[in-house]
């Protein structure tokens, strides 16, 4: 379903490729179906934003939300497992779900970065994608309440995905998350401190900001088949 490949590149790092694709962006969504009117009316805003706002205000914007702020990670496992070693394991049983389906990660962000799982699942069928979003519901949930307390456009995406994963908003597991103080990303010795505490690598930083961007919009002009890079 090209409407997840879309809402990927919506919560991909901002870029000048971004800005450009925003039409197209558009248009997919439009075309696809999979979202409805309202849906759509919520997200323009931010589709609108994202083309026409100064290219390092977004950028400073996107690292403020989501790389400053461990509360908003897009890494989903960070929200259940934090550092512990469990998500170790759940990282690579996530990437056996992807190989098994004939998809391999070719960029740098971890498996459990919301954009990739997205763009895995574009290339599922819809029950499949929503079963499998419909297993991180209550994260999404969390995020899109954190958002929207924020104020953010960003929150218009997450509330899509929650409505694509029918989580209920008052399930027990995202009450627990939404129970946990937001991060404040402009206190930089807190977040030293959080970072400090750190113990597992699991890869390249999961929160360095490094765009995927253009290779997902890249692969928006290609059929589906062509995005799946084969597993060895």
């Amino acid at each position: 379903m090209i409407s997840f490949k879309a809402l990927s590149a919506l919560l991909t790092y901002p870029s000048e490729e971004l800005q450009a694709a925003v039409p197209a962006i558009r248009a997919a969504l439009h075309d696809d179906g999979l979202i409805g009117p309202h849906r759509h009316a919520v997200l323009e805003p931010l589709l609108v934003h994202l083309a026409e706002a100064d290219l390092t205000d977004l950028q400073e914007e996107y690292v403020l939300l989501f790389d400053r702020s461990r509360t908003l990670s897009l890494n989903l496992f960070e929200h259940i497992h934090g550092e512990s070693r469990d998500r170790g394991g759940a990282m690579v049983d996530l990437l056996d779900t992807y190989r098994a389906a004939g998809f391999d990660l070719a960029g740098t962000e971890l498996p459990d970065h919301l954009p990739v799982l997205l763009e895995f699942l574009s290339t599922q069928s819809l029950a499949a994608a929503q079963e499998m979003l419909g297993d991180a519901g209550h994260i999404l949930v969390a995020l899109a309440e954190r958002l929207t307390r924020r104020g953010s456009r960003y929150a218009a995406v997450l509330e899509a995905l929650v409505a694509l994963s029918q989580a209920p908003a008052d399930s027990a597991e995202a009450q627990i998350l939404l129970a946990e103080a937001d991060d404040n990303p402009e206190d930089l010795a807190a977040l030293d401190a959080v970072w400090t505490e750190a113990q597992v690598t699991f890869g390249p930083d999961p929160n360095a900001g490094c765009p995927i961007s253009r290779d997902i919009l890249a692969r928006m002009a290609v059929p589906a088949a062509a995005t799946i890079a084969a597993a060895e």
